[in-house]
């Protein structure tokens, strides 16, 4: 399952057979996803990060979006709301490829996200040990 970070594409491959292709969003500058030759080693249709999210009040408002726990304060009077990640296939530590909004350009904390119809295909299609090969170009 190849992915070319400058071009932001993904392409599935069964054997040697293209079965999907998509456009993705990887990671921003100072998040990079690592090129590299990697497999699946975690596949979770409902994962929830437990990185990155939002910190929500007892009234469910969004205090403070898009927070990094490691480095984000968390306000007084909130919980953490972790950012789901619906069809997570991991691949190498923290990483993984999952549905997400794909806004055509590198936008993610290192993830490589996918158009949720994609996502669904990829991960009904990848089994654990599946190859993930992250490429530059």
């Amino acid at each position: 399952m190849p992915d070319f970070l400058a071009e932001q594409r993904a392409y599935f491959y069964k054997g040697h057979k293209l079965i999907g292709e998509s456009t993705v969003s990887t990671g921003k500058r100072g998040f990079d996803t690592p090129p590299g030759r990697y497999h699946v080693i975690e596949k979770d249709k409902y994962h929830v990060s437990s990185e990155f999210g939002d910190y929500v009040n007892g009234r469910g408002e969004v205090m403070k979006s898009n927070i990094d726990v490691r480095k984000d304060a968390q306000p007084a009077g909130t919980h953490f709301d972790g950012a789901h990640m619906p069809y997570f296939m991991r691949f190498n530590g923290g990483y993984g490829m999952h549905a997400g909004y794909v806004p055509r350009f590198r936008a993610s904390h290192g993830c490589i996200r996918l158009p949720a119809r994609m996502a669904r295909h990829f991960f009904e299609n990848a089994t654990d040990n599946t190859s993930v090969i992250v490429k530059e170009d």
